[in-house]
């Protein structure tokens, strides 16, 4: 399978698009004014316990005070004699805490926060507060998993002997990650001596700020790209910025100098995203209708709770019979539904409506090749089987925005509903408003502004309502146009 990544930097927003066989699977957005802090490192201070629900708001200096829960709060952190069951015990009003922001702050909900910090390199995470090495359960072979935590073990003793204590004195511990197999003693080695030192710097800055103060910032997305996203499958990473491109040669000549040869400059005139209709691509990954290639179509609706994706057959009619014409339908929307929950960067509870089909085959082969594509997900994915109701079940680890929610906002006219009222039903909740200021007030004379579609219903279709409604009250109603309002808005003015 042939793979890149083509990086788009301009002074205000940096993004970055995963192409695979020249089809866009994934797009990252960070904007220079407001950058993702997922992995920053804060010295924040707690605001407010929350003791029914487990949980405390902390202000690490950002608009909305940040959430913490008690099972987020490190044993290092409790002290020896807390309870572990109850929020009160492990924190207080006015306590400095030491926090990393594991959620982004998403609609109403501010920042997730946890005390189990954790450091990321390329091959590893170091996690100062966990005394434990674990492995990355995508490197399958129990070989290679033993490899490389000897690697780990054997780094960390020869660390120890150097600054003449024992190994088991080390503080915290590795998760090996899924990039560092097959790589060797050397490479696994410099990246633990970077990360010791890095914690190291971060502890003395603990010490050093004030609360609401930043301590330690993860990467900016360009270079976090070839830390997270790089796989052995990546043919070339091309980037239109040379000053970055510069920067993120050296990046990478310290810290991966495997991908050296693959990174390009891309001076063309024609801007990179548009090599592989990248923009395009974005714009229908913003609508409600993905359309299929045999016809059929999929909607996708993004909700507070949820994210549910019905599949229809749409204009796709087969050449065999209605059970073949719906499996195929499924077995293309599959593939097609991963790509949207990767490029959409859609998580939480996912709801998938595939048609029904009655064979019990059919839907383990719908359901098999919807889990073979996840597997190519960087992020944490769990399904469940066909419910009664003929749903698949799933959920995604969501941690940032998504592209919605990075590029949109909720429309001023029906508050993100997706509808707004008809003139109709305006027009009779301004009867029913010119009524109830005639009981509250009473006046010789009724001003309605409105939108031009309200008042022309008013003067024509219900022109015989308005008449009566006069006659009822006794007064006159006078309409006035108002271009600047929206089609749900009117006022009722006393003249």
């Amino acid at each position: 399978m042939s793979e890149e990544i083509l990086i788009n930097i301009t002074p205000m927003e940096t993004r970055v698009a995963v192409v695979e066989n020249g089809v866009l699977q994934e797009v990252y957005i960070e904007r220079t004014r407001r950058r993702g802090i997922v992995g920053n490192i804060y010295k924040g201070k707690v605001v407010r316990v929350l003791p029914g629900m487990q949980a405390a708001f902390v202000d690490i200096g950002l608009e909305k005070a940040a959430f913490i829960h008690a099972a987020d709060v490190a044993p290092a952190t409790r002290g020896s004699n807390s309870d572990v069951g109850s929020i009160s015990s492990l924190l207080h009003e006015g306590q400095s805490l030491i926090v990393q922001v594991t959620k982004e702050p998403i609609g109403s909900k501010g920042a997730r926060l946890t005390t189990h910090l954790s450091i990321p390199s390329r091959y590893l995470v170091y996690m100062p507060y966990t005394p434990h090495t674990g492995v990355s359960q995508r490197i399958e072979g129990d070989q290679e998993r033993d490899r490389l935590r000897n690697i780990v073990a054997a780094s960390l003793a020869q660390d120890a002997e150097q600054e003449g204590r024992s190994a088991e004195e080390t503080k915290g511990g590795f998760i090996i990650r899924t990039a560092a197999e097959g790589y060797g003693d050397e490479e696994i080695m410099a990246d633990i001596h970077f990360l010791l030192r890095l914690w190291k710097s971060v502890e003395r800055r603990c010490k050093d700020v004030q609360p609401k103060t930043v301590i330690y910032e993860d990467l900016p997305l360009f270079m976090r790209t070839m830390r997270d996203f790089v796989r052995p499958e990546i043919e070339k990473i091309r980037i239109d910025s040379k000053e970055n491109y510069v920067k993120l040669k050296e990046f990478v000549q310290e810290f991966v100098p495997a991908l050296e040869s693959k990174i390009e400059y891309y001076p063309g005139e024609r801007p990179v995203f548009d090599l592989y209709g990248v923009e395009d691509e974005i714009q229908k990954a913003l609508g409600r209708k993905v359309q299929l290639k045999s016809g059929g179509y999929l909607v996708v609706d993004q909700t507070e709770a949820m994210t549910t994706i019905d599949v229809n057959t749409g204009a796709f009619v087969g050449h065999r019979n209605l059970e073949e014409t719906i499996f195929k339908t499924n077995l293309e929307a599959a593939t097609a539904i991963v790509r949207q929950l990767r490029l959409r960067n859609l998580g939480g509870i996912i709801i998938i409506d595939f048609i029904d089909m009655e064979d019990p085959e059919h839907q383990r082969q719908v359901l098999r090749l919807l889990e073979k594509n996840l597997e190519r997900d960087h992020a944490k994915t769990k399904l469940t089987g066909v419910t009664e109701l003929g749903l698949v079940q799933m959920t995604r680890k969501r941690t940032r925005e998504s592209l919605e929610q990075v590029m949109c906002e909720p429309c001023p006219t029906c508050q993100g509903r997706g509808t707004q009222k008809t003139p109709e039903t305006v027009c009779y909740e301004i009867f029913r408003e010119i009524l109830r200021e005639e009981r509250a007030y009473g006046s010789d004379t009724y001003l309605v502004l409105a939108a031009q579609p309200i008042v022309d219903r008013l003067l024509d279709e219900e022109s015989a309502s308005v008449a009566d409604l006069e006659i009822f009250i006794n007064k006159t109603i006078k309409f006035q146009v108002e271009t600047l309002y929206g089609q749900e808005q009117f006022d009722v003015v006393l003249l």
